[in-house]
């Protein structure tokens, strides 16, 4: 198995998305791939970030695994503490959440200068 990474390019959004495939392509190669998924999916995208929709549209068109957490089998939380680690809720549906009382969030980073409050 080769695989394979796409990072966000812009410098507010941070995200990435892990592919594998069971052929190695150079890296020449790869980035082709990217450019023409990159020009198909550009003007209309339903994914939450550009590089999701070319992860999507590499798995269509050139049989790429994109590897996201709709492709987990099972994730433990990790601690020093023995409490800490445990089976972690893979449920990612919305409403499901809702039911146990849980808040759905995403996370944004966001790099803000203090001396630019205005």
């Amino acid at each position: 198995m080769y695989f394979y990474e796409l990072h966000e390019g812009d410098d507010d959004l941070f995200t990435d998305a892990l592919l594998v495939h069971e052929l190695e392509f150079d890296d020449g190669q790869f980035l082709e791939f990217v450019l023409e998924a990159r020009q198909r999916v550009l003007e209309a995208f339903t994914e939450d970030t550009l590089v999701e929709a070319i992860a999507h549209d590499l798995e269509r068109q050139h049989g790429f695994t994109f590897v996201d957490d709709a492709s987990l089998t099972a994730a433990v939380n990790v601690s020093a503490s023995e409490d800490g680690t445990f089976l972690a809720d893979l449920t990612d549906e919305p409403g499901d959440s809702e039911e146990s009382g849980e808040d759905i969030f995403r996370t944004l980073l966001v790099d803000i200068d203090p001396n630019d409050m205005n």
